[in-house]
């Protein structure tokens, strides 16, 4: 399989749960800017889309995108700013979607992940072959403890769950991420893995 171009990624502030089931806005991390984008840029997505509803979370991303690609980031680790280049921030869901409709290939087919199976659930397999057409795709991740349901049931597809051996299921958004790429867009080149990996 081979990176198509038209996928993309949106990571999801609100809605999501908290610990105690209430729907909240979600705090921006920094490590998931940083992992999830270079992820996105190993894999050819085009753009990696953070969306929060909260102001001063938005300026926030700018704010530390700004460092990495026109700051003292920049000079000090190139490659770094290669991958914080395809954040993106948007106030929605229905703002991102706009944007990618404006490149001229059409509303995005959206696709949510989840740790729990969901009776709509989409194989990886199934979603590689989709992703050979030339219309846009945008892969979904939730923050805090999941987004709620009612999001998940209005996306077109639900992706099945990643699951381990054991009963244990609680990957960071951040390794989920680059479960869900390398499956669907990855390669192997003489049987080892040809991209990067450090710091």
């Amino acid at each position: 399989m081979t990176a198509s171009g038209n996928l993309y990624l949106a990571l999801i502030h609100h809605p999501v749960y908290n610990k105690n089931g209430e729907v909240i806005a979600s705090a921006i991390s920094n490590l998931d800017l940083h992992d999830i984008s270079r992820a996105a840029k190993t894999y050819g997505v085009p753009a990696f889309y953070v969306v929060t509803p909260l102001a001063d979370q938005r300026e926030l991303v700018e704010r530390i995108v700004s460092h990495w690609t026109e700051g003292v980031g920049a000079r000090y680790n190139p490659d770094r700013t290669e991958a914080l280049r395809l954040i993106r921030v948007a106030v929605s869901l229905d703002a991102v979607r706009n944007e990618i409709a404006c490149n001229g290939k059409g509303v995005p087919v959206t696709v949510v992940t989840d740790a729990r199976p969901h009776p709509r659930n989409i194989g990886y397999s199934a979603l590689a072959e989709m992703l050979k057409n030339e219309y846009p795709y945008l892969l979904l991740f939730g923050t805090g403890w999941g987004l709620t349901r009612e999001f998940i049931d209005k996306a077109d597809y639900v992706l099945t769950p990643i699951m381990g051996h054991t009963k244990y299921n609680h990957l960071s958004v951040r390794s989920a991420a680059a479960i869900v790429l390398d499956r669907l867009l990855g390669r192997e080149i003489g049987g080892k893995h040809g991209s990067h990996q450090g710091n």
